[in-house]
């Protein structure tokens, strides 16, 4: 056993013992304590596998940055996989287990991989599993799939709830270290509102590991007692557990782990929550992340970082080993031969990199061995660390150790300040990166900014706080200068000679991968990221970079800025998913838009499919109904020959009123729709500024400044961002008002030969529904039904004679039932979605299957109604030659020569007598349908010069589904083409 449990110290509270399992085992810890300080204060130094090799790896940090002490935590439906155990707040009862190891963590077959190491060098996946090419499917791809990843996810729906929540302050600060909790004592002091978002369970950062004196009392007092002043003043609101995660235009997104601490959430809790947070200026006060030192073999169970050996000593009261080595180039491992002769340890060795010691440590070099200008050249390992080789003044000597507590320098945690763009600036002082540009208003302060100093940190950090604010100087902590973060080491390892030096311990990428990389031309960092996977693993590279980059520059002969370093992407911490979908998630994941008829439709048995966000009834079926495709026959007939009613709430209806609402129409549309008189209807083309298709539809004038936009329900809401974007970006000047009505009135169309005298029946006298009273595309503003006031329009979807009756939404259940009454002796029944899809793929309408984004009113044979004598959006670039040419793919008609043959959308169409391929491909179907009306299958779709091609056989092809068969290329409109119906 090498780590263990100090009689006294630490922060917990040992008063509240915890029981937990890892791997199956039973161990005990403290309340305060986090899965690795309880694991290292039972003695367990081996806690995980690496990546690729399997290597047996142990708790390197103490952290975000931890890299190895990977685990599934918890079990059943909440088993969540590659948590980090330095992050995992100890409760009682929980669950944990290593990953990535068969069949056991101590003994893992798949450690043979270490020895196949020449196979699996730097981008091998690239080079190997070429030959022979069947093997790929049956035997390569198995086997990386099954070998891919580290943890199992549970594979159960996830029974917790998150939440989504906003916030806006003056001043936001990101992280309650020293430098956080100044700069919001600064700012809470002048009045300003303050929230403070700290990633731990208690303020204080890195103060809660050292020993430093603060005012004359301990760091964690003083941390206790600032936190206490903020927490009085009303202005200021203290977030715990809970990460500032991401930086966007405008807002911070941020990561409350409500419930983490827990075996499952309380009653009525969110495990997390997802934080928007807008702030007029924001502090960022992450700290920094200490890198380690590369050497031979430096991944053994028992390395790790010296701040955390800091941290699980003074915080945790766990100390790492028994027998304790250091190896530093900087003052931070003195800091630590220091706190371990306070605990009552001495360190076996202290190997610095620089040729003298600080000399503000003479206490240390007299109580503990010393080697300087040392370098570790080797390690040996038994279950862990258990020796080392140092070799200092040409002489190499061995040491017996169980933990060895490394320091290369710190870099500052600018991952959330990278999120804005800005290119990081090295620094010579501190050997790391410093954040570049940021937004306006957002500063970094303390060790994120390069300042490591305490006394340094707390006057920047109360000059950020205060800045832009009315408040007096503040009276600063006093503190003494203890350490600084030092230089990098400058080394260039030799493969050959050195053996295994990782680099990133996660990804097992190790110095003899980046000179791989180097040899084999990938010296880019972005090249250098993806060749190696250097930095891609769950710890972001936060301990490799900074050394694989050094090492890309000596190879290179560059210094590290002109080798650069590549941008940290959001988030900053693992975010689970449901914590971004909040409440959006199940049937709440969108949505959901039901109309005033929706209840009549159930309980009419009417199944619903979904159109955007809305629900739309997609049959009525009746207990004569064989199925879904009698039902539709069934419904068409009645359209064709009696009289059919449907709900068309979901259209958008956008109005559109004012003096200039004509004028705006029209630079909008492509379409005339100044000219579309006051009581009627005209059809419309609204165009992108790229020449391609938004949308079409219908606009109905009932006043020379009251225009009706109805836009299909697919393109409604984009449709109306559009038109609100013209009108107040454009042409603000114009006198006109938009307003999006569509939930606000319910639709009904009535179609069939026998729908005049259903209508007549609706409206109030003296209006007469005939032929010449109320001609198609007519539109009024009438009552119906003894004083209802409604809108009432002569249009046909269809291809019968047809109305769209539209009255306020609380009024559209009893128009549906009064619709029902009059009708039923006309021979009236409901007709869905499918029915209508049917007979518009009959008449030639194109819908959203045609106007995907990707054709033009050219392309869908409608540019014969686009205006050529007025500007609107998109007539520039719509008239481009590539866009009109006539070998284009157009819209045409296709009937099988076999009625009975089945046409499916997607399928392509074939140049008759050829093999299919990409020459011969002319084209795809867009929609298909069965046609009761023509007894044939039926489609749409786009054929390569389709309108010059009309009588072409072709041949259909659905390699997907199984289908070929002989087609006829034809018009479009398949029913009616002339049109007469309608106005019958």
């Amino acid at each position: 056993m090498s780590g263990f449990r100090l009689k006294d110290g630490g922060l917990i509270d040992r008063s509240r013992p915890l029981k937990f399992t890892f791997d199956g085992k039973a161990y005990s810890g403290y309340f305060g304590d986090t899965l690795a300080s309880a694991l290292i204060a039972n003695g367990v130094r081996l806690v995980g596998r690496s990546f690729k090799y399997h290597r047996p790896r142990g708790v390197l940090s103490a952290g975000h940055e931890e890299p190895n002490a990977l685990v599934e935590l918890r079990q059943g439906a909440r088993r969540e996989p590659n948590v980090k155990a330095t992050t995992i707040e100890l409760y009682d009862g929980l669950v944990a287990r290593s990953q990535n190891r068969w069949p056991s963590l101590a003994f893992d077959a798949m450690a043979v991989n270490g020895l196949l190491k020449p196979i699996f060098s730097a981008g091998f996946y690239y080079k190997t599993f070429m030959w022979p090419a069947s093997f790929w499917e049956k035997l390569y791809e198995p086997v990386i799939r099954r070998a891919a990843g580290l943890g199992r996810a549970s594979g159960i729906e996830d029974p917790d709830t998150y939440e989504r929540s906003n916030a806006h302050c003056d001043v936001l600060v990101a992280g309650a270290g020293p430098a956080g909790l100044m700069a919001a004592l600064t700012a809470a002091r002048a009045g300003a509102s303050v929230i403070l978002c700290e990633d731990q369970p208690r303020v204080g950062g890195q103060l809660l590991s050292d020993r430093e004196l603060i005012d004359g009392k301990p760091a964690p007092e003083w941390a206790v007692s600032a936190a206490a002043e903020l927490a009085a003043l009303p202005n200021v609101r203290i977030m715990l557990r809970t990460t500032v995660a991401a930086a966007f235009d405008g807002c911070f997104a941020a990561l409350e782990r409500v419930s983490d601490h827990y075996p499952e959430p309380p009653a009525f809790q969110p495990r997390q929550r997802f934080w928007r947070i807008v702030a007029k200026r924001t502090i960022l006060a992450a700290g920094s992340t200490e890198r380690p030192l590369p050497f031979p073999d430096n991944d053994r169970p028992g390395i790790m970082l010296s701040s955390a050996v800091r941290t699980y000593l003074n915080r945790f009261g766990a100390a790492a080993g028994r027998a304790m080595a250091i190896y530093t180039s900087t003052d931070d491992g003195w800091l630590t031969a220091r706190d371990f002769l306070r605990a009552g340890l001495t360190p076996v060795v202290l190997v610095d990199t620089r040729a003298s010691a600080p000399a503000a440590f003479a206490d240390v070099a007299k109580a503990v061995p010393v080697m300087l200008a040392g370098s570790i050249v080797g390690t040996e390992s038994a279950k862990g660390l258990s020796a080392i080789t140092v070799e200092a003044g040409g002489a190499q000597k061995r040491f017996e150790v169980d933990a060895l507590a490394v320091s290369g320098g710190f870099n500052p945690a600018i991952q959330l300040a990278s999120h804005f763009g800005g290119k990081p600036v090295w620094s010579e002082d501190i050997s790391a990166f410093l954040a570049g540009a940021t937004a306006q208003g957002v500063e970094p302060v303390g060790a994120a900014a390069g300042v490591f100093g305490l006394a340094e940190t707390f006057a920047q950090a109360a000059a950020a706080g205060a800045a832009g604010l009315a408040a007096p100087a503040p009276k600063l902590p006093t503190v003494a200068q203890t350490a600084t973060a030092g230089a990098l080491a400058t080394w260039r390892p030799d493969p050959a000679k050195d053996g295994k030096i990782f680099v990133d311990l996660q990804h097992d990428v190790t110095a003899s991968d980046v000179v791989l990389a180097h040899r084999e031309g990938y010296r880019s960092v972005e090249h250098l990221k993806r060749y190696t996977t250097l930095g891609m693993a769950t710890d972001q590279g936060r301990t490799a970079n900074i050394d694989a980059l050094a090492m890309m520059a000596e190879l290179t002969g560059r210094t590290i800025p002109e080798t650069g370093v590549t941008l940290a992407r959001p988030p900053v911490v693992p975010i689970a998913l449901g914590a971004v979908a909040g409440d959006h998630r199940r049937g709440a994941f969108r949505p959901v838009r039901e109309t005033a008829i929706h209840a009549l439709s159930s309980e009419a048995g009417a199944p619903f499919v979904d159109v955007g966000q809305w629900k739309r009834p997609q049959y009525f079926p009746i207990p004569e109904d064989a199925d879904l495709a009698a039902t539709a026959a069934r419904e068409v007939e009645t359209v064709r020959t009696r009289v059919g009613v449907t709900d068309v709430s979901t259209l958008g209806k956008i109005e559109v009123l004012g003096a200039d609402a004509g004028a705006f129409l029209d630079r909008v549309c492509a379409t005339r729709a100044s000219s579309i008189r006051p009581g009627r209807c005209g059809y419309f083309v609204m165009l992108r500024e790229d020449g391609f298709m938004m949308d079409d539809g219908m606009i109905a004038r009932f006043a020379p400044d009251h225009f009706l936009v109805y836009a299909s329900t697919a393109h409604a809401a984009s449709v109306y961002r559009h038109m609100l974007y013209c009108r107040q970006a454009l042409w603000p000047e114009l006198d006109v008002n938009l307003a999006a009505v569509t939930d606000g009135w319910a639709q009904l169309a009535i179609a069939g030969p026998s729908s005049p005298a259903v209508v007549q029946a609706l409206v109030d006298a003296p209006r007469a529904i005939t032929r010449t009273t109320f001609p198609p595309m007519s539109a009024a503003e009438i009552t119906i039904c003894d004083g209802v006031p409604a809108r009432l329009c002569a249009l046909s979807f269809s291809g019968e004679r047809a109305f769209e009756v539209a009255v306020p939404a609380g009024y559209g259940a009893a128009l549906f039932r009064r619709i029902l009454e009059v009708g039923a002796a006309y021979g009236i029944a409901p007709y869905g979605s499918e029915a209508m899809g049917v007979m518009r793929i009959e008449k030639g309408h194109p819908a959203g299957a045609e106007i995907n984004g990707q054709t033009t009113a050219y392309d869908l044979g409608l540019a014969r109604a686009l205006s050529r004598d007025k500007d609107h959006i998109g007539r520039v670039l719509s008239a481009r030659p590539a866009l009109n040419d006539r070998k284009r793919a157009r819209l045409v008609g296709l009937t099988p020569l076999d009625p009975n043959d089945r046409l499916r959308a997607g399928a392509h169409v074939i140049e008759k007598g050829v093999a299919p391929s990409a020459e011969s491909d002319l084209g795809w179907l867009s929609s298909a349908a069965w046609s009761p009306t023509l007894r044939s299958f039926i489609a749409l779709g786009f054929v390569s010069g389709g309108p010059d091609r009309l009588g072409e056989e072709v041949r259909i092809f659905d390699p997907v589904r199984g289908g070929d068969c002989p087609a006829r290329i034809v018009a479009p409109c398949f029913y009616d083409p002339n049109g007469e119906r309608p106005r019958v």
